[in-house]
């Protein structure tokens, strides 16, 4: 399985150029079960990459283009009279889809974020008081503009806490985009990709990262970070269990997107860049927006990391 998602990842790099380790993270969040909140400004390939990814494992996408006019029902569904039946229809949303792309999520007015709460957790609508189940695997990417640029709502905590990883793709290396340039001005590289995954071949990749072994003495070093946010003096309201969980099931889908059956401290300490900082409240709101990932690496650094075989 290792050589194909060395595919996969070659596959959606030829859409968004040197940016490795932003597609680690992504295919890491799927195999993690998880979603992904991508945040950075227009123009650098957020769309890009989900649409890549999508294509890459030949699964069912859909998109929404979060606006202030955006209702929750144009994402959840909604039920219609059908004269002729005499009877209400349910015409499906959106969100029925392997994989959600909520574009500009924070375009959208805090009611219509608040949607997506129940079926990023149990991977369910319920519409009129009837439960609809979404596609498995199921995952949302959201893209989201920093919250200084016009017409942007910031996410409630709730729903951010629901993401497992916050990344930022950043502007690529002048080589690469060199490259984009030459590319681009020919033909669209998405439209030449192919699946290189089917829909059970993801399956099993999330079935086996289950067995993935991490040793006790890792799954302490992880509650250690935990409760070394909660105790930091900059920190209001430090990482919650979900947020240690997730971190855990991170580092265990990480450890087996690389081809190993088991954790290492590296693993936990690279995914808690991306898992932890959107989980703390600061002190300060200008911490919370600036400064939140420098206190998680100050963190990082403060706490005892594990020594030792720590592998069956």
């Amino acid at each position: 399985m290792r050589e194909k998602i060395e595919e996969v990842i070659d596959s959606v790099s030829k859409a968004i150029k040197g940016k490795r380790n932003a597609v680690e993270m992504v295919l890491t969040c799927l195999i993690a079960e998880g979603h992904v909140l991508i945040e950075d400004i227009p123009g650098v390939g957020k769309t890009t990459l989900v649409k890549a990814l999508a294509r890459s494992l030949n699964l069912n996408f859909s998109r929404i283009q979060f606006t202030p006019d955006v209702l929750p029902s144009d994402i959840t569904g909604v039920n219609i009279y059908n004269q002729a039946a005499k009877e209400f229809v349910y015409m499906k949303g959106p969100v029925f889809a392997n994989i959600l792309l909520a574009d500009e999520i924070n375009r959208a007015t805090p009611k219509t974020q608040s949607s997506l709460l129940e079926v990023m957790e149990e991977k369910q609508v319920t519409v009129d008081g009837t439960v609809y189940k979404v596609p498995y695997p199921f995952m949302v990417l959201a893209t989201q503009n920093p919250i200084d640029f016009e017409g942007t709502f910031m996410l409630p905590e709730s729903q951010m806490d629901r993401f497992m990883m916050r990344i930022s793709i950043g502007y690529p290396q002048r080589s690469a985009e060199r490259e984009m340039l030459e590319e681009y001005m020919s033909k669209n590289p998405l439209d030449e990709l192919t699946p290189v995954l089917t829909t059970e071949d993801v399956e099993k990749m999330i079935s086996e990262s289950r067995n993935v072994f991490m040793a006790p003495e890792i799954e302490e070093y992880i509650l250690d970070i935990a409760e070394a946010t909660r105790k930091n003096d900059y920190i209001s309201y430090g990482v919650s269990p979900r947020g240690a969980l997730l971190l855990a099931k991170a580092s265990r889908a990480y450890a087996y997107l690389k081809g190993r059956d088991y954790c290492i401290p590296d693993d936990v300490k690279k995914l808690a860049a991306y898992v932890l900082p959107h989980r703390i409240v600061t002190k300060s709101i200008k911490l919370n927006r600036v400064d939140s990932k420098e206190i998680i690496e100050e963190i990082m650094r403060t706490v005892k990391i594990p020594r030792g075989e720590v592998r069956v």
